[in-house]
């Protein structure tokens, strides 16, 4: 049976299931600023992406150790983990493989997420980190994908329209993202300008005509979700990921009242790879008994 954990921290509250080890909830004092999972356009809140990232052609992929068979984003978000450590600020949640990962994934490893939650001597601000260590518990080397999906309330309130919000990053940059075919699979032959020598990205429906849009080494590894006025709502602090995607589902009126901010290490199968899974795009690898650690923070400002 699955369990949602509670975090407090002088006026910010967390919540956390046992379920994919998937954040629910992220309030200060009654403002809720994490999306609530309305089924209509997309039932999730912040799933935990591993041990891939987007899609595999086919969904599966030749490895080292056999086959990989997972269906988008892995199996991670779909497992009930175990709860390894809890105080009133932190939790940490534990995965190991079994035989049911191992059909899927035929790797030992061990995924721990870890949440905490802290607010700022102002009492105004405060963060939330989620951290992920995944040890090789096996005797070859361990390829795996990692990420983080959380998706936010847009517009916050229910203030103004979704177009009124946006995007600023720490200076101005240039970047492109690859367009995503209907398997899913990142097509670079194909590329949506996103930002030309700007620091702001205006949210506007047609930035997802190709589903996602995917940034690579944003500036600082930051960005801030505000309003178009200058009004900041939080900010994403994402170094050691060198993607990040960014998304809102259509649905049947096509206007989502959320933005996903995911920050990856790794991508789903480009349309130019083979299909051996040690050479996706952005792929991490651990030694034998080697653990490797990546943490990103949501700062509600």
């Amino acid at each position: 049976m699955s369990e949602l954990i509670t975090l407090s921290s002088g006026r910010f509250q967390a919540q956390v299931s046992t379920l994919g080890a998937e954040l629910h909830s992220l309030k200060r004092d009654d403002d809720e600023y994490l999306w609530q999972g309305d089924p209509r356009f997309w039932g999730r809140h912040a799933p935990v992406l591993f041990p891939i990232v987007g899609t595999l052609r086919n969904d599966k992929a030749s490895c080292s150790a056999g086959i990989c068979h997972m269906s988008r984003h892995g199996f991670a978000r779909e497992r009930e983990f175990v709860r390894e450590r809890t105080s009133p600020e932190s939790v940490t949640l534990r995965l190991d493989a079994d035989k049911e990962t191992l059909r899927a994934y035929p790797y030992a490893f061990d995924l721990a997420v870890t949440y905490t939650l802290k607010a700022a001597e102002d009492k105004a601000t405060g963060t939330l980190c989620q951290r992920f260590d995944v040890t090789n518990t096996g005797d070859v080397d361990l390829p795996f994908s990692l990420g983080g999906h959380p998706a936010f309330n847009v517009p916050f309130r229910s203030e103004g329209r979704w177009e009124d919000y946006e995007l600023v990053f720490s200076r101005p940059w240039t970047c492109k993202s690859a367009a995503v075919t209907a398997e899913g699979l990142w097509d670079y032959s194909t590329k949506v300008h996103v930002l030309a020598d700007a620091d702001r990205l205006p949210l506007r429906r047609t930035l997802f005509a190709h589903d996602t849009l995917v940034l690579k080494d944003t500036p600082d590894a930051t960005v801030v979700l505000a309003h178009n006025d200058g009004r900041p709502l939080l900010r994403v602090d994402f170094g050691g990921f060198p993607y990040l995607g960014i998304w809102s589902a259509g649905g049947k009126a096509g206007n989502a009242p959320f933005l996903a901010i995911e920050p990856w290490c790794g991508t789903a199968t480009r349309t130019d790879e083979d299909d051996v899974f040690e050479r996706k795009q952005g792929m991490l690898f651990a030694s034998p008994q080697q653990y490797v650690t990546h943490s990103f923070s949501i700062t509600i400002l």
